[in-house]
């Protein structure tokens, strides 16, 4: 018993001596400075994906091609994409007509930034975006939202600018046909104004007053979603009110938890360890919130908390891959909803950007790897099943992010 103990006690004592002796050696010597910064925020701290061999360019080229050509293939007769048709016998909330109206806005919106971002010199290309611009034109100015505690039509808003944005930036356009696509743009800009909620900040229910201004809970992503928008139309001479800005960040701040996870919506502010305002839970939507806060000023989404999130997406990807083509929103693990799969991965590709080019490279191997295993036999990409919308959103999405992993490009500035 006493030569038990007698060696239990030298065996603490070399232990001891072990941590002392690398306390005092400090840091491993690969270890950066920025890594040492980083070491004294636990929060800076996360799992680190898997290497992989990258994807070879062609085979990602391959797969855009077959993407655009799934579009094309789909677009409507009238030049938009998506329609309300389906073959569940149960789908989500969508008040009928102005719900689906802002589904296929929202989709339109996605699939033209898509074509003109992964098809260009294509005639079929130019033909269809032709059309969808007619298209937009023509409907866009009566998009509302469907009810008073219904407003989807935020999502069509802010897409629509991306895309008119874009369009507006077609070689051979005339003064006159510019200046619609403008009047255009900032229509829906003075859409978000109007659908900007009380608090700041934009979602798409309001479950609360269902007053002129909504009143419900704003939500982190979708705020996101229209300020990386706003700043699209702002790079390219519109006007932003700052105030909708302001109120937009600090909406989305007051939601940010210390490890840059996001609540999923501020009527969650009293739960934050709910499984879907975790880091897995926040998967999807963490991309876009640094990123809007990024492009809008926040010198707190520093690279490093760019890439802590990206190698997070990456390492726990599985998280987000379990939810999709799940038909029930939120019913996987960490309340995760299928659709934020290429919606999370697009706007991790823009995060991408806003790094420097050396940085770049192993995030979009990554990011290519993920997609090109996922692309549908037609040539498609989708998520969750939503009414006849989810092939053209979750194809658009995963174009817009192919691209970004064949061009280093220049690093997005605010």
């Amino acid at each position: 018993m006493a030569t038990g103990r007698l060696l239990w006690l030298v065996l603490m004592g070399l232990l001891l001596t072990a941590s002392l002796a690398g306390l005092a050696a400090g840091p491993p010597a690969h270890q950066s400075a920025a890594d040492g910064k980083e070491a004294d925020n636990p929060h800076l701290h996360g799992p680190q994906p898997k290497q992989i061999a990258p994807p070879a360019p062609q085979e990602i080229r391959s797969a855009i091609q077959r993407g655009v050509d799934f579009l094309l293939k789909r677009q409507n007769p009238n030049g938009s994409w998506g329609s309300p048709y389906t073959l569940r016998p149960v789908e989500v909330f969508a008040p009928v007509p102005g719900a689906h109206h802002a589904f296929r806005a929202g989709t339109t919106g996605l699939c033209v930034a898509a074509l003109f971002e992964a098809g260009p010199g294509r005639a079929d290309v130019a033909s269809a975006l032709d059309r969808a611009e007619a298209w937009m034109l023509r409907e866009l100015p009566s998009l509302r939202r469907a009810t008073p505690d219904a407003i989807y039509n935020n999502w069509g808003h802010a897409y629509s600018i991306q895309a008119l944005v874009r369009l507006l930036s077609r070689p051979g356009l005339d003064e006159a046909r510019k200046e619609k696509l403008r009047q255009l743009v900032r229509q829906q800009i003075e859409m978000l104004q109007r659908y900007e909620f009380l608090d700041g900040g934009w979602a798409y229910y309001d479950f609360a007053a269902h007053t002129q201004k909504p009143s419900g809970s704003t939500i982190s992503f979708v705020t996101a979603t229209v300020l990386v928008a706003l700043h699209e139309a702002k790079k390219a001479g519109f006007d932003i009110p700052e105030p909708i800005v302001q109120r937009g960040t600090a909406s989305i701040l007051r939601q940010r938890k210390p490890d840059f996870s996001y609540l999923y919506g501020e009527y969650l502010k009293y739960a934050p360890m709910h499984p879907v305002n975790r880091p897995a839970g926040s998967l999807g939507r963490s991309q876009v919130c640094n990123l809007a806060m990024r492009l809008w000023g926040d010198s707190e989404v520093t690279d490093e908390v760019v890439r802590l999130w990206l190698d997070r997406l990456f390492a726990r990807n599985l998280w987000l891959d379990m939810g999709r083509k799940r038909p029930i929103p939120h019913e996987s693990h960490f309340a995760i909803a299928g659709y934020f799969f290429y919606y999370g991965h697009y706007y991790a590709a823009r995060c991408i950007e806003l790094l420097p080019p050396e940085q770049r490279t192993a995030y979009q191997s990554h990011l290519a790897h993920v997609l090109l295993r996922l692309q549908e036999k037609d040539g498609s990409w989708w998520d969750f099943p939503l009414y006849d919308y989810h092939q053209q959103y979750g194809t658009a999405f995963a174009l817009m992010s192919l691209v970004r992993c064949l061009s280093a490009g220049a690093a997005e500035k605010p």
